[in-house]
C-alpha cells in the first residue's frame, strides 16, 4: 500500500510540562500587562511525511544527458511528461505528486533521429524532440488526440478554491476526468517540498501528467490517489453535526446554546467558535482586528474552564484563525513568540506572518498555537483568504498552512484520534488535508442549487470531504423552506456544519424556525447522527478503496444520461440522492426535482410507498419533510437507533439495518479499533468489522460474526427494517422465533423486526430466515394518487377529472396519458400525478413506458412514450 498517505509518529518531545498561569480578568488589548499562557509545548514532527517521489528508472524514456525531455510511463494509462531547459529534471515531492514510483508497465518505444514514439495498449505518443508545442507533442487516446498546450484539461470539472461570494454556479478548475478519452493535469507551477520544507521550482521546466482512461473514471481516480496519496481516515466525530456561527458569544451564552441542543435531543459533535473568541476591537495603531490570538476575556473570562466544560459535553472545539496579520504587540504571547524567534520587541513592531520562514512557523505552531491547544483547543479553522502570494514565487500561503497544520495536529491526537485541519482547497493534492471549508455563499436558492453539483464534481480531483456553510452564509432572505432543503442536503453531504453570518436576524438554531420547519431540521440533524455507522464505514472505504463518499452518476454508469444530472449523486455504493433545490409549487404544496435512474428497481427511503422502475428520467415531488434518497434492490444501510443520541458519537449500542429486498446484498460495518491507532492509515486488520449479508433467493439475513470486537459487551441490539416491503409481514411474523417482534413502520409501508440482543462473536454469526425471494411492494396507483390529490390546492372538479382518468377510465393507456396533458393544469400537478402513475412497471394499469413529462426549466428533459429525446435536453 505504498501509494497511501501515512503520517509518521512524532520523533521528539520537549519533555516539559505546560502550566496554566491564567488571570481571571486580564487587561484589555494594548495594556502593558498581559495574561501569560502556558509555555513549552510539545513539538510535532512537521518536516517529515511519507513520500516516494522518484520514478522507477525502467519507466523513464529520455534521450540521454544532453536531451531536455523526459517521459515516465507510470501505468499503461498514466504518463508524466517533462521538459527542462537545463537538462535536469524534478524528482522532489510536489504538492500534487508524492508517490511516483510505480511498477513498470509494458510499453514500446520507437526512437529515431527527430521523432520519438511511445505506445501502450491505451495511448500512442508522438514527439519531435523539441521544446514542447502543440505541433510537436501529441498523444492519441482512442479516437481523441491531445496536443500539448501547457494547460490542465478535464471537461467534467474538478473543484474551486472557495465559494466565497458565490450566488449560484461558478467556474471550476479541471479534474482528472473527461468526456474525452484523456485528461491532463499540469503540475509545472506547483510548490515543492525538499527534505520536508517548502521549495520552489526552477524556471524553464514543464511538468505534467496525461490520464488516458477513456471513460474508466474510477480507474483514473484510483491512480490519481496512488500518485498523490490517498484520503486519510477521519475520526468518527467529524461525521456528526457541527455548530458554527459568526457571533460574539459569551461563555455562558455558548454553554446555554449547547445545553439547549441537548434539551431538544439534537446531538452535536463540533463547536466552531468564529473570530470573536479573540479581541476584535483593537487600537487603530495595530491595524485590523481580523487576526488575533488572545482570548477576549470580556466574553470568555476563563477559557480553559469553558473549553473543559464543552469537552465534558462531548464536543470538539475549533477556533477561527485569520493569520495574515501575524502577531502584534497587544497579543498575550507577543513576548513568547518574539523570544522564540529572537525578535526585537523594543519598538513593538509586529511579527509578520511569513509562511516561507521556518523560524516563524516553528514559533507560530510550537509556541503560539500549542499554548492555546493546551488550554483545550482541539483544532483550527484556517480562514485564509488573503491571496496566493508569498515572499517566494510559487509558494502559496494556503498550501503551507494546510500542510503544516495537518502534520502539526498530530500532537493533539489524545483528543482528536487522527490529524485534522479545516481550511480552504489549495489545489490538486488538497484531499490529503481534510476537512475542506468551502467559503461564504449567499443565502439563495441559486447557491443551494449549485452545491450538490459542486460537491460531487470535487471527487473528480479526489476531494471528498467538503464542509459547506449549510443554510448559506449571508445576504439573501429568511426562508424556512430554503433552510430546510439546505439542511436535508447537508445531511447527505460529506460534513454537516450549520453556519451563518454576523447578523441578529440570521442563525440556524432549529427551534428558531416555524414549527413545521423546526421539526424537519430536527429530524435531519438527528438522522445525520443515526447515519454515522454507515458514514464511518464509507470513510474507511474512501481511504482504503479510493472510493469517495459522494460520486457523480457517471462514475458508476456509462449511459449518456448519467452526464446530464449534475445535481444527482451516489452517496455510498447504493444510495442515489437527488436533493430538492427549488421551492414548492402552490398548487401541489410539493417541490420537485428531475432525476435519472439507471436500470433496476429502487425504493425511496423517505417515501417507501413508491417503488421506481429504472432506466429513465423521472420527476420526483416531495413535501417539505422529505428528500429523494433512492435505494436500489439489495441495499443494506446500518443506522444508530439508540433511544437517545449522545454528543461525540460513541459506538452505537443498537443498530437497525435498512434492508431493501429484491437482490442479494452485502455490507461490512466498520468501526474504529478499541485502542485506536493514531496514524492516518492504520492497518485495515485493526478495525472492528461486522459483515451483514442478504441472500435474496433463500431470504436469509446473516449478521456477523464481529471481528476485532471491543470486548465491552458480548451483545448488541439489532433490528431489521424491510424498507418498502409489507406483503409478507404476516408470514415473516409466523416463521421467526416468538422472542422477536414484528411490526409495521413508515406509516405502514415497511416492516420492522426487532431482534433484541444478538451475540456479537458467535462463530457463524446470527442467521435470520425471512422467506424465499421477497420483493418490494407493488405501487398501489389509486391509493397513492388519491393521497396527493386530496392535498392539492386545485379545483374539486379538476380533481374529479384526474381521478376518473387515472382510476376509473377503461380507455387504452396511451389515450389516457394524452388526455392528462390536454387538461388545463399546472405542470407540477401533471408531473406529480405522472410520477405515481408511471412509477412501477409491475403496477396494475401503470403508465410506465408511456409517460410524458412537462418541459420545464433549462436542464430538464421531456420524455414522450418512453423515448428519451436528445433534442429536448437543455444542459447549462
Amino acid at each position: 500500500m505504498s501509494g497511501f498517505l501515512r503520517h509518521p509518529q512524532t520523533t521528539g518531545d520537549s519533555g516539559d510540562v505546560l502550566t496554566h498561569q491564567v488571570a481571571l480578568r486580564p487587561l484589555a488589548p494594548g495594556s502593558s500587562s498581559r495574561r501569560r499562557p502556558p509555555q513549552n509545548a510539545r513539538v510535532a514532527d512537521r518536516y517529515s511525511f511519507p513520500s516516494n517521489p522518484a520514478t522507477n528508472p525502467k519507466s523513464i524514456v529520455t534521450g540521454g544527458k544532453k536531451d531536455k525531455y523526459r517521459f515516465s510511463v507510470l501505468t499503461p494509462r498514466l504518463l508524466r511528461y517533462e521538459w527542462s531547459d537545463d537538462g535536469e529534471f524534478e524528482d522532489r515531492v510536489s504538492t500534487f505528486a508524492n508517490f511516483r514510483w510505480f511498477d513498470t508497465p509494458d510499453f514500446v518505444v520507437r526512437d529515431v533521429s527527430d521523432r520519438l514514439e511511445i505506445s501502450t495498449d491505451y495511448f500512442h505518443l508522438v514527439y519531435d524532440k523539441k521544446e514542447f508545442s502543440a505541433d510537436g507533442l501529441k498523444v492519441t487516446v482512442g479516437d481523441d488526440v491531445w496536443h500539448y498546450d501547457g494547460e490542465s484539461y478535464g471537461d467534467l470539472g474538478g473543484t474551486a478554491r472557495t465559494l466565497d461570494g458565490a450566488n449560484g454556479r461558478i467556474g471550476l478548475a479541471p479534474g482528472v476526468l473527461s468526456k474525452k478519452a484523456y485528461a491532463v493535469l499540469e503540475d509545472s507551477e506547483s510548490m515543492l517540498f525538499d527534505q520536508g520544507w517548502i521549495a520552489t521550482r526552477k524556471s524553464g521546466r514543464k511538468d505534467g501528467y496525461l490520464f488516458a482512461y477513456h471513460g474508466d473514471h474510477k480507474a483514473a481516480i484510483k491512480d490519481f490517489y496512488r500518485l498523490s496519496g490517498g484520503q486519510p481516515v477521519l475520526p468518527r466525530w467529524t461525521l456528526g453535526n457541527w455548530w458554527s456561527r459568526y457571533h460574539a458569544y459569551t461563555a455562558d451564552e455558548y454553554m446555554e446554546l449547547i445545553d439547549h441542543f441537548k434539551r431538544e435531543t439534537i446531538p452535536l459533535n463540533v463547536g466552531v467558535i468564529d473570530m470573536d473568541w479573540h479581541w476584535v476591537n483593537i487600537p487603530a495603531k495595530y491595524g485590523s482586528g481580523w487576526t488575533g490570538y488572545s482570548w477576549n476575556t470580556d466574553l470568555f473570562p476563563n477559557p480553559p474552564a469553558t473549553l473543559k466544560e464543552l469537552r465534558k459535553r462531548g464536543l470538539k472545539i475549533a477556533l477561527n484563525d485569520h493569520p495574515a496579520d501575524g502577531i502584534r504587540a497587544f497579543e498575550d504571547q507577543y513576548e513568547l513568540v518574539a523570544k522564540a524567534m529572537n525578535f526585537d520587541t523594543s519598538k513593538e513592531a509586529p511579527i509578520e506572518f511569513d509562511c516561507t520562514s521556518k523560524k516563524f512557523l516553528d514559533a507560530y505552531f510550537d509556541v503560539l498555537k500549542a499554548n492555546l491547544e493546551k488550554e483545550g483547543v482541539d483544532f483550527w479553522w484556517i480562514d485564509w483568504q488573503q491571496g496566493q502570494n508569498s515572499k517566494l514565487p510559487g509558494v502559496d500561503p494556503l498550501w503551507v498552512l494546510n500542510h503544516y497544520h495537518y502534520l502539526t495536529s498530530e500532537r493533539s491526537i489524545g483528543n482528536l484520534e487522527k490529524p485534522i485541519t479545516f481550511s480552504r482547497y489549495a489545489g490538486p493534492g488538497s484531499h490529503r488535508y481534510p476537512i475542506g471549508f468551502s467559503g461564504d455563499t449567499h443565502i439563495t436558492w441559486a447557491s443551494l442549487k449549485f452545491q450538490p453539483e459542486f460537491t460531487a464534481t470535487a471527487s473528480n480531483i479526489g476531494y471528498g470531504w467538503w464542509s459547506h456553510d449549510i443554510g448559506g452564509h449571508y445576504s439573501g432572505t429568511r426562508s424556512n423552506e430554503l433552510t430546510a432543503r439546505w439542511v436535508q442536503f447537508g445531511c447527505f453531504s460529506p460534513i454537516l456544519r450549520l453556519h451563518s453570518s454576523q447578523s441578529q436576524w440570521n442563525s440556524k438554531e432549529p427551534w428558531k424556525y416555524e414549527p413545521e420547519t423546526s421539526a424537519v431540521l430536527k429530524k435531519f440533524l438527528i438522522l445525520r447522527h443515526r447515519l454515522i455507522p454507515f458514514l464511518y464505514t464509507m470513510n474507511i472505504r474512501a481511504s482504503y478503496e479510493h472510493e469517495p463518499l459522494i460520486q457523480p452518476m457517471y462514475w458508476n454508469h456509462t449511459d449518456k444520461e448519467a452526464y446530464k444530472v449534475p445535481n444527482q449523486y451516489y452517496f455510498g455504493p447504493d444510495l442515489i440522492v437527488a436533493p430538492i433545490t427549488s421551492p414548492h409549487r402552490p398548487s401541489t404544496l410539493l417541490a420537485g426535482v428531475q432525476a435519472w435512474l439507471p436500470a433496476g428497481r429502487f425504493v425511496d427511503l423517505f417515501h417507501p410507498s413508491l417503488v421506481f422502475s429504472g432506466d429513465r428520467y423521472i420527476r420526483i415531488h416531495r413535501p417539505l419533510e422529505e428528500i429523494p434518497v433512492l435505494a436500489k434492490e439489495g441495499t443494506i444501510i446500518p443506522l444508530d437507533t439508540a433511544a437517545t443520541l449522545s454528543n461525540g458519537s460513541p459506538r452505537p449500542t443498537e443498530i437497525t439495518i435498512l434492508l431493501v429486498v429484491g437482490a442479494d446484498g452485502h455490507f461490512e460495518l466498520v468501526e474504529e479499533p478499541q485502542n485506536e491507532d493514531s496514524s492516518v492509515h492504520p492497518p485495515l486488520s485493526t478495525f472492528t468489522r461486522t459483515p451483514i449479508s442478504w441472500k435474496q433467493k433463500d431470504g436469509i439475513l446473516v449478521i456477523g460474526p464481529e471481528w476485532n470486537g471491543s470486548g465491552d459487551s458480548k451483545w448488541r441490539q439489532w433490528n431489521v427494517k424491510l424498507v418498502g416491503h409489507t406483503s409478507t409481514s404476516a408470514a415473516i411474523a409466523a416463521r421467526i422465533p416468538p422472542e422477536f417482534k414484528v411490526s409495521s413502520a413508515d406509516n405502514g409501508h415497511s416492516t420492522l423486526i426487532s431482534l433484541g440482543n444478538v451475540a456479537r462473536w458467535a462463530p457463524d454469526g446470527f442467521e435470520l430466515s425471512l422467506g424465499d425471494d421477497l420483493q418490494l411492494d407493488v405501487v398501489d396507483i389509486n391509493e397513492r394518487v388519491h393521497e396527493i390529490l386530496y392535498r392539492f390546492e386545485i379545483g374539486y372538479d379538476i380533481k374529479d377529472d384526474l381521478w376518473w382518468l387515472i382510476a376509473q377510465s377503461g380507455d387504452p393507456i396511451d389515450s389516457r396519458v394524452k388526455r392528462l396533458y390536454e387538461l388545463n393544469l399546472d405542470d407540477s400537478v401533471r408531473d406529480a400525478v405522472m410520477e405515481i402513475w408511471a412509477a412501477d412497471e409491475r403496477s396494475n394499469r401503470t403508465a410506465y413506458g408511456h409517460e410524458i413529462w412537462s418541459s420545464g426549466e433549462a436542464g430538464e428533459v421531456m420524455i414522450e412514450d418512453g423515448e428519451k429525446k436528445e433534442e429536448d435536453y437543455v444542459i447549462l
